[in-house]
């Protein structure tokens, strides 16, 4: 299957503006690079579901970015909420 050149360069350019926003993002000290890490997957996922959306592979890429960050999101809430009602004396 031919596809053109501007969907197959979709890719490289959205994970390069993706990570220099998330590297701006680390360095003003907003949100950590370490917990922003599914942010990436899920726009590697919907640049490859931009080319074409029955592939398997973007779906999944996506769904495990999902995934990802909502246990990440968790974790940290469940956490917080842990030290503020489970403190040790």
């Amino acid at each position: 299957m031919k596809t053109d050149g501007k969907a197959r360069g979709f890719i490289g350019p959205a994970i390069l503006i993706t990570l220099g926003i998330l590297i701006i993002l680390n360095n003003g000290d907003i949100y950590g690079f370490d917990k922003s890490w599914p942010i990436l997957l899920i726009v590697i996922s919907v640049s490859m579901l931009a080319q074409r959306t029955r592939d398997v592979g973007g779906w999944i890429i996506g769904a495990a970015g999902v995934g990802f960050f909502i246990i990440k999101t968790s974790i940290r809430k469940l956490k917080t909420w842990a030290n503020t009602y489970f403190r040790s004396s």
